[in-house]
């Protein structure tokens, strides 16, 4: 029985209501249960019960040395349809001071950002299956910086991007 992919991901934070407000407000999640120091939010076209669990744990709480000095989760990755999505949600992360980088890995085009607490996401647009040429395999091998705007004219702004692993639609 093989896995298929991630139904969900929790994390520890120092407070939830200021969590909740962030991934709103820079993903558009929304909640769907709660209770006293915890949340679940779903993503926004997601089937799922719950996308994101947040479990709070106290402003005393020190931040996450994983990838520093202790093993860890480096970072959660969530795809988004379009590269206008992606672009909109580049703006929103600007916005908000969360977006601390941006990436071309040739098949995925990445933003990164962080939460309140310093958790680090990405949020990619994958290349579709369809689209994939010898010179975008090639590209893998290293990492640009991200140009949006260059991206949308070469795939176009509202091409779905490949889910997962770049598979045909």
């Amino acid at each position: 029985m093989p896995v298929h992919r991630l139904n969900h991901a929790v994390l520890y934070v120092r407070d939830v209501e200021r969590s909740v407000a962030f991934y709103e407000e820079a993903l558009g999640f929304r909640v769907v249960m709660g209770f006293p120091g915890a949340a679940f939010l779903q993503a926004p076209g997601s089937n799922n019960d719950h996308d994101l669990g947040l479990f709070q744990i106290g402003p005393a709480a020190r931040p996450s040395e994983a990838g520093r000095a202790t093993v860890g989760l480096y970072h959660l990755a969530w795809e988004v349809d379009t590269l206008d999505d992606l672009d909109q949600i580049a703006a929103k992360l600007r916005d908000l001071g969360a977006l601390v980088g941006a990436s071309d890995h040739s098949t995925t085009k990445a933003l990164y950002a962080k939460d309140p607490d310093g958790l680090e996401f990405e949020v990619s647009w994958l290349v579709p299956a369809s689209l994939i040429t010898e010179e975008t395999i090639a590209g893998r091998s290293s990492i640009q910086p991200l140009d949006i705007a260059r991206e949308k004219e070469r795939y176009g702004a509202d091409t779905r991007g490949g889910v997962g692993i770049s598979i045909g639609a």
